[in-house]
């Protein structure tokens, strides 16, 4: 009988088998997973499934993106373009039917258009789940959701520890309450820096309470540039740009939040927080517009009335055509060109708007 050759492995499937393995290698994300809690800004659908007027499930909305899909933008979020970059794929919506078994391992976002800090923040909008409301449904996410997919409570618990949080909030605090005199009382009660400290009292209390669920590494987006926007560009009679007064309570917000930083990082053992500076590039943004690419910096892409701030996009209304030369997308919210620019400074390799270390380096810590 013929005795038997030892097979041989070619050098091109050798090249093959070398090119899959480094495929995977640069496939697995930075960190296990995203949980994303926030506003507007970043809610991905979740407001789809409330009862509110605080929606963007239709067209022009998306118009970028393929469809609308319930992001306040004509294409793609902060963190959607933020999750591409730390290898993980679009964090689905909370309440969206396919945030369900192993998909929600990569993360969740809990964000909701209106929401805010305060419970009462955006009520006039009807629905929407504050940051309490989305603490408590990332509470359900850890105890009923995940433990199924964990050996035991300590293998879940280090997931958590090397997962990113991310907290994009306050925002609405300011124009869907504070600066609403006439349906909210927070404007006659407190001066602004009064309720900059009412605020971060109370976001120093919710952020312990995620840290409580397990939460570890926590990123702090601070408020951009209100006063900048078209919907309160609108409210006032001169045209000479942004309102300064409101800025300031912006950055009478901003200011507490890098100290609060700086104190949850000395007070809770083994947590990790990042401030990421919006308000800096968002400014310099419009008022340097072309040294970013951009040619309107002050009017809505898709918006009624001055500065098309007054009513914002509406169902089936035509937007611009040249919507990679505009700042705002409609009357609060920023287009897609510019979320684009945000992310690359705080989630790249060479991010320079977080502070002390960028969500790029937070991930692999």
């Amino acid at each position: 009988m013929a005795k038997e050759r030892p097979r041989t492995v070619t050098p091109f499937l050798c090249i093959v088998l070398i090119v899959v393995v480094a495929g995977a290698q640069e496939s697995e994300p930075l960190t296990p997973a995203m949980f994303i809690f926030g506003d507007s800004l970043i809610d991905n659908g979740n407001n789809n499934f409330l009862a509110t007027t605080a929606r963007a499930n239709y067209y022009p909305y998306g118009i970028d993106f393929g469809r609308p899909t319930g992001r306040f933008c004509n294409g793609r979020t902060v963190v959607d373009f933020g999750a591409q970059y730390l290898g993980l794929p679009l964090i689905p919506p909370y309440l969206g039917p396919t945030s369900r078994g192993s998909n929600i391992l990569r993360g969740l976002n809990y964000a909701s258009a209106a929401a805010g800090i305060l419970d009462e923040t955006g009520r006039t909008y009807g629905q929407r789940i504050s940051f309490n409301g989305q603490i408590s449904q990332f509470q359900q996410t850890v105890t009923l959701q995940l433990p199924s997919f964990f050996e035991d409570s300590s293998k879940l618990a280090q997931y958590l520890a090397k997962s990113v949080f991310l907290i994009n909030i306050g925002g609405n605090d300011y124009i869907n309450n504070y600066l609403q005199g006439n349906s909210y009382l927070s404007s006659h009660v407190y001066n602004g820096e009064a309720f900059a400290d009412l605020l971060i009292n109370t976001l120093s209390g919710q952020l312990a309470r995620l840290y409580r669920l397990g939460a570890r590494k926590m990123v702090l987006v601070g408020v951009g540039a209100l006063g900048c926007i078209p919907s309160q560009l609108s409210t006032v009679s001169s045209g000479n740009g942004c309102v300064d007064q409101v800025n300031a309570l912006a950055n009478s917000f901003n200011t507490r939040l890098i100290k609060l930083t700086n104190t949850l990082n000395a007070s809770l053992p083994g947590s990790f927080f990042i401030y990421q500076n919006i308000y800096d590039l968002f400014y310099d943004m419009i008022n340097n517009p072309s040294t970013y690419g951009f040619s309107v910096p002050d009017k809505a892409c898709c918006g009624n009335g001055k500065y098309g701030g007054q009513l914002t996009c509406l169902p089936m209304q035509q937007p611009c055509a040249n919507r990679t030369q505009y700042i705002f997308w409609d009357s609060f919210h920023p287009t897609e060109a510019v979320n684009a620019i945000i992310a690359k400074r705080c989630y790249s390799p060479s991010a320079t708007d977080c502070y002390p270390i960028s969500i790029y380096q937070l991930a692999q810590l």
